[in-house]
């Protein structure tokens, strides 16, 4: 059995990486575009502390290479507060997967 291993970062928005990381006057708006052509894989760790947008996920998709991958941090409701103990963790999952993280399509990689 082959794989493959990606080398990635985990999130794409952080403050202390402008004007090191990311070039001088890059538009906060483009820096997953500029990440994702310097690594392959990124973490979206946003998705651990609130539900994304159906837009935010479709936005991130097109913002990316075709054969880019993300991982999609589990949100913290479910993991640290339910830990999947009850029929809330259904619902919780449930809302989950209908805020848009499947509108990632063939970049959806693992959650987390």
């Amino acid at each position: 059995m082959s794989g493959r291993i990606r080398i990635g970062i985990s999130g794409w928005r952080y403050e202390g990486w402008r004007g090191v990381f990311y070039p001088p006057k890059l538009a906060q708006t483009r820096e997953l575009e500029f990440a994702s052509r310097a690594v392959q894989t990124v973490e979206i760790s946003g998705s651990h502390y609130s539900l994304q947008s159906v837009a935010s996920y479709r936005a991130w998709h097109d913002a990316t290479p075709a054969d880019f991958i993300f991982s999609v941090k589990g949100p913290r409701y479910l993991t640290h507060m339910l830990r999947f103990r009850d029929e809330t963790a259904i619902s919780a999952m449930a809302n989950f997967f209908a805020s848009g993280v499947l509108a990632l399509g063939q970049k959806l990689g693992p959650f987390l």
